[in-house]
């Protein structure tokens, strides 16, 4: 699944990096705890998160993120928005709760896969 279709999933706002969006998303990960966040290292993933944190950015780029979503229509500060630019990782934002974004993207997924199945 493509960054770009994930925006439109959850109806997310582009905050930076419109021109990231035909990145292929290989892994999903949802957390507001940073721990969390450092032991799911996968290239390629997108992270679904409440914090805003400039340290969200450092950890997200850290463990291969390739692009961060903030629910609960949170906005991240400018200093975070900044790093995000400088390691070219889009940043989104949704005012969908964490649980109805990881399911909304399930769901898509499921659609993806059974359209797939269908030429088969």
């Amino acid at each position: 699944m493509k960054i770009r279709e994930v925006t439109k999933i959850l109806d997310a706002e582009v905050l930076f990096g419109e021109d990231f969006l035909d990145r292929e998303v290989t892994e999903f990960a949802a957390s507001d705890l940073l721990s969390d966040i450092l032991t799911f290292s996968k290239e390629g993933y997108f992270l679904l998160t409440g914090l805003t944190s400039p340290q969200v950015i450092r950890t997200a780029e850290l463990t291969g993120a390739s692009a961060i979503l903030f629910v609960r229509g949170k906005y991240p500060p400018q200093e975070a928005l900044g790093l995000a630019k400088s390691h070219h990782i889009p940043i989104l934002r949704t005012e969908k709760l964490m649980f109805e974004s990881c399911k909304k993207i399930v769901e898509g997924l499921n659609k993806e896969k059974e359209n797939e199945n269908r030429f088969f």
